[in-house]
């Protein structure tokens, strides 16, 4: 590692230490819940509907793939595809409950539970999930080879590169304490190589795996489609020129307007407007009339 000099650093005068520590007060927006440990913080029991399959999430965007997922396959006639989604509050810490970390050991949302299989499957990773209600299903994951494994190509590269537009760009750019330079514009330039590859794929196709919408498409919409809308991160579509990606907005428009994706969106969200927010989800008529607006709450 190159020597670096601690006047240089920051703040001035940092030095790595041998050793890392934890400063429970250096988390930024988050740092009531992020700790270097995993495991249950406390005993709490997850519901479980009437339904074979629970979803436990929050809307973030992880969590709406899932959301989506679903509603696609329900609008695509699989009436084994009905669900009950319970809200984690993840700013709460319910994530950290015993009972979701036996779901989900890694304490992330989604997490999902099939209660149709002789023994309850537990599935967590949005990416995992997806795949597993596609082959459940055999649904938005095409049969012929090629196809197929470009379906894969995409699902993984978004996987792996969402940390980069999320833990990365999107916690320096809008979460971190303090404005860094360094790392606003490591990510930056980082998302935008990302938008740019979005981009020059989606100038030959229609869809990610080409003419068939499918789970990359799922997968990829909720974080880079959002954001070439300019619902991402505050003010960060016009910081990183989203529009300037003509290819990638044709193509997030277009998935924006499938009324699966929109109710899929609404699934255990508690923000915006409320005509929007779904915090639980039990039955299809839920949105028409459970909704935040519709219950009296926000």
């Amino acid at each position: 590692m190159t020597e670096k000099s601690p006047a240089d650093n920051f703040p001035a005068g940092y030095e790595l230490p041998k050793v890392w520590t934890w400063d429970k007060g250096n988390g930024g927006q988050f740092a009531n819940i992020n700790r270097p440990i995993a495991g249950p913080t406390h005993d709490k029991v997850l519901p479980v509907g009437k339904h074979p399959l629970q979803l436990y999430s929050l809307a973030t965007p992880n969590g709406q793939k899932v959301g989506i997922m679903l509603e696609e396959l329900l609008a695509a006639g699989h009436s084994g595809a009905e669900y009950d989604a319970w809200l984690i509050k993840i700013g709460d810490g319910d994530q950290f409950g015993s009972g979701f970390v036996e779901v989900n050991p890694n304490s992330k949302i989604p997490a999902l539970m099939d209660h149709s299989t002789p023994e309850p499957t537990r599935v967590f990773e949005s990416g995992a999930i997806l795949l597993y209600l596609a082959n459940k299903f055999d649904a938005f994951l095409p049969h012929e080879h090629a196809a197929r494994t470009e379906t894969m190509n995409w699902l993984f590269w978004q996987m792996a590169s969402a940390p980069y537009l999320g833990g990365g760009f999107g916690h320096f750019y809008a979460y971190a304490p303090i404005h860094i330079k360094y790392a606003v514009d490591r990510f930056s330039m980082e998302v935008k190589r990302q938008l740019d590859v979005l981009d020059r794929h989606l100038a030959d196709h229609r869809f990610m795996a080409g003419s068939s919408y499918s789970i990359a498409d799922i997968a990829i919409w909720p974080w880079y489609g959002k954001l070439a809308l300019g619902q991402a991160y505050g003010n960060a579509g016009a910081f990183l020129e989203v529009e300037s990606y003509t290819h990638l907005q044709r193509w997030t428009a277009e998935i924006a307007a499938r009324p699966a994706v929109q109710r899929g969106c609404m699934v255990n969200r508690v923000t915006g407007d409320a005509a929007g927010q779904l915090h639980e989800r039990h039955d299809a008529s839920d949105f028409d009339t459970k909704t935040q607006d519709k219950i009296g709450g926000a």
